[in-house]
């Protein structure tokens, strides 16, 4: 699944495709706000992406897509 993460005060957006279920990702950004401790996610890779709650700006989870290559015709 695909994480945009918007980040106040800056103009490049944080992008990452993780393993996630986007239910199990909007608990972490809830958590995270509520608390008003780290967003920690994990990307497909096994990295670990930590951003302050404060400086959320949004979070948007989009479904997975596969990438297509090629000019095949389904």
């Amino acid at each position: 699944m695909e994480i945009t993460i918007g980040v106040r005060n800056v103009s490049r957006e944080i992008t990452l495709e993780s393993t996630q279920s986007a239910d199990e990702v909007l608990a972490a950004v809830d958590k995270a706000l509520s608390d008003n401790s780290n967003l920690v996610l994990q990307d497909e890779k096994g990295r670990h992406v930590v951003v302050p709650a404060a400086a959320l700006g949004y979070v948007e989870v989009g479904p997975s897509e596969q990438r297509r290559v090629g000019f095949g015709l389904l």
